[in-house]
């Protein structure tokens, strides 16, 4: 299948998919459509409240595209790749709708950072994360603010630290990335239909008005993500960073 984002309408709820045969790696062009798809359901009057998932039933998210990384040859270039991922954080923050996310297996890295993003996330019991960027030279730099501010500086840097390992989804539902846990795929559509649905029926001021309580003290974040971008961008040109990715090739 080709590589896609798509924003479709159901009882006042926006439902943006994106997808990626390759395990829903998101590569630029992905992540800078989804941005602006995010951003026009943000937009548009039909839709109350808006639900991000991924197409597939396996992985939700395995962060960025890793053939774009291999490519890398500059910090500019650096810099605008890692900036994927920042673009598509601040169009969630920036949106007026609050967004549910549906997560229905594994998320790594960047997807971690759209997991926590959503103002309300929801997953099965295989939806395990895991930020593995330290074990191949760089850092989550662009969504540690996202990520921390959800989950807590402790939990992130136990799971930065920990580059290796898959946290479980409990383990993610404790530290307050996943508000529900769910046995199967099936039962976690049904339940963000109803969440989202009675969600969208709730007064339409009351809940923009709650979002902006929720991102209070982030505006700083279009000028931070784009530093953190920058960081990522220098240090994948480091010779630790090239050596390890080569054994990936």
């Amino acid at each position: 299948m080709e590589p896609f984002v798509t924003l479709s309408i159901e009882n006042n709820v926006g439902y943006i998919v994106f997808f990626h045969p390759s395990r829903n790696a998101m590569p630029s062009g992905i992540l800078t459509l989804l941005a602006q798809t995010i951003t026009e359901a943000g937009q548009n009057e039909t839709i109350q409240v808006i639900v991000l998932k991924s197409g597939g039933d396996r992985t939700f998210c395995a962060g960025a595209s890793f053939n774009e990384v291999i490519a890398i040859e500059d910090e500019t270039m650096g810099k605008a790749f890692f900036s994927g991922f920042a673009n598509v954080i601040n169009a969630m923050r920036q949106c007026p709708k609050l967004i549910i996310g549906r997560v229905q297996g594994k998320t790594v890295g960047g997807g971690v950072g759209l997991a926590a993003a959503t103002d309300y996330c929801m997953a099965t019991k295989y939806a395990s994360i895991r930020l593995s960027e330290l074990s191949i030279g760089i850092g989550p730099f662009v969504i540690e603010p996202v990520v921390s501010r959800k989950i807590g500086t402790t939990a992130m840097s136990q799971m930065t630290l920990d580059a290796e390992t898959f946290f479980s989804a409990d383990f993610a539902k404790d530290k307050g990335l996943y508000a529900e846990v769910f046995e199967t795929i099936e039962a976690l559509d049904e339940a963000v239909k109803v969440f989202a649905e009675r969600l969208a029926g709730y007064n339409p001021e009351a809940l923009k008005a709650m979002k902006s309580v929720f991102w209070k003290d982030t505006a700083h974040w279009d000028v931070l993500l784009d530093e953190r971008a920058k960081m990522s961008g220098k240090l994948v040109l480091s010779a630790f960073t090239k050596n390890t990715l080569k054994r990936f090739r």
